[in-house]
């Protein structure tokens, strides 16, 4: 549920219209901010930000936006437990005791939810990127097809689309210009599978 540049960029307009004048910017007034040719640019980028929760609109009124996550204070909060690398496998580091607030729509159950910061590029084509923080839901199984936090060789942890055939289990990463890792089965330890993703500009 993770927004694109633009899509935070028009919903940070937008809360900031409604916060001083109370009432939402109309799709012309948003391209005009942003130099949008077209209203059905500004109209797709408005439907994006209400499918994923953070725009409502009323019914039957105009300028019926609404911010939904205005008061983050409400959301629940998880734990940061450190790095994961979207590359090689990098030693597993927690570093437990902070906490960040994530929309509940990115998570199960917030006491099996955790989020750990991105390092590295191989999973860009995911659009998952150097410094996102992943939103992870703590599981030992995985699905075929399903991005995974991986221990390999119990030590190493690595962030990799999941895949297993028989007694061996292949990491594959989100970059055509990296190699997949394959491994025996029994070398693999499944710490979570990704639920969303937070982005920071």
């Amino acid at each position: 549920m993770a927004l694109t540049r633009r899509q935070r960029e028009v919903y940070d307009y937008i809360c900031e219209f409604v916060e001083e004048n109370g009432y939402s910017p109309s799709l012309e007034e948003i391209g005009a901010r942003f130099e949008l040719a077209s209203v059905a640019t500004v109209h797709k980028h408005i439907q994006h930000l209400v499918s994923k929760g953070f725009l409502r609109k009323a019914w039957n009124r105009s300028r019926s936006l609404e911010p939904v996550l205005e008061d983050v204070s409400d959301l629940p909060t998880i734990p940061l437990l450190g790095t994961v690398a979207a590359g090689y496998p990098i030693e597993a580091i927690e570093e437990r005791g902070e906490h960040i607030r994530v929309p509940a729509q990115l998570m199960g159950r917030p006491q099996d939810t955790y989020a750990l910061r991105v390092r590295g590029d191989s999973m860009i084509e995911d659009q998952i990127c150097d410094g996102d923080l992943v939103i992870v839901e703590s599981r030992s199984e995985a699905r075929n097809g399903e991005t995974v936090v991986a221990l390999v060789g119990g030590d190493e942890a690595t962030l990799k689309r999941f895949y297993r055939a028989g007694s061996r289990v292949k990491l594959v990463p989100a970059n055509s210009t990296m190699q997949p890792i394959e491994v025996a089965a029994s070398d693999v330890q499944i710490r979570g599978v990704v639920r969303g993703l937070i982005r920071s500009y």
